[in-house]
């Protein structure tokens, strides 16, 4: 799971990371949170510039598997500001 500064969320297999963060992702998708569902939209091969990632995270497989995204309703997360 990575954070990308603009408010984005994006999932997918990590293929590749270097030194400054550039992150190389596999079978990703954006997931838009809102107060009326989880949009996801699939990006398939996916490469972030370093300096756009906030929060890098793993993920549970199964718990992944087992969520019902239907049922998910958020706020959008605002956008990382770097001072």
């Amino acid at each position: 799971l990575l954070q990308i500064s603009n408010k984005r969320v994006v999932v997918g297999i990590l293929k590749g990371l270097d030194q400054v963060v550039n992150v190389v992702l596999a079978n990703t998708e954006e997931r838009v949170f809102t107060p009326e569902g989880v949009d996801r939209q699939a990006l398939g091969l996916y490469l972030i510039r370093g300096d756009n990632v906030a929060v890098v995270g793993a993920v549970d497989e199964n718990t992944e598997l087992g969520m019902d995204f239907s049922t998910i309703k958020a706020q959008q997360l605002p956008p990382i500001v770097h001072d």
